[in-house]
């Protein structure tokens, strides 16, 4: 095993890409204020879904997350990314490989998408184009996909980006209205789909 590869700090990952209409990149600081304001706008939309959503955050929480965010980055532990529309510097949404294994090079792709512009393919897009980026620069092996089975948007973002369901994990956590929920598990993997 290489010193990068026992040590994810050292990796070299490019701290951003493009795909056809979005900029997506690293969190950086002062990114705080248009999280916010995407936040903000889709609390109704996220809030059954997002333990995080259960209320508007304030500025300086949003700021503090970001940093955070930033940290985890450079420490390879989580990689969030910001979704921006090339063509007005909009934030649409944040995706990232989340639930890192670097021994298995195994990422879980998360996503969550501004109220304003669902409907318009944005989020299948984002995910191709972090699948793409977890192949090339990650050597990625597995990529998943994890949603509430009564996250129907979700689930379908995941079938249009390709991912064939896995498993269904019944009752198997509790969802933000304290039911037990049922967790649809969808991936790719390399030599099979990839």
């Amino acid at each position: 095993m290489s010193t990068e590869e026992s040590k994810p700090i050292l990796l070299p990952i490019p701290e951003a890409f493009k795909s056809s209409r979005l900029l997506v990149r690293a969190p950086l600081w002062g990114d705080g204020g248009m999280v916010n304001e995407a936040v903000i706008e889709s609390l109704e939309e996220l809030r059954p879904w997002m333990p995080w959503a259960q209320s508007a955050p304030s500025l300086a929480a949003s700021e503090e997350d970001i940093r955070r965010a930033r940290i985890r980055f450079l420490e390879r532990s989580d990689l969030r990314l910001l979704l921006v529309a090339k063509d007005t510097g909009k934030l649409i949404g944040c995706s990232g490989l989340h639930r890192i294994d670097w021994a298995s090079r195994r990422f879980e792709i998360g996503y969550w998408l501004r109220s304003s512009c669902v409907g318009r393919g944005y989020m299948t897009e984002a995910v191709v184009a972090i699948e793409q980026f977890a192949i090339r620069e990650l050597n990625a092996n597995r990529i998943e996909i994890h949603c509430d089975s009564r996250n129907t948007r979700s689930a379908r973002v995941a079938e249009r980006a390709g991912y064939p369901l896995e498993a269904t994990l019944r009752r198997n956590s509790i969802a933000v209205d304290g039911t037990l929920r049922d967790t649809m598990i969808f991936a790719k993997v390399r030599g099979t789909e990839f």
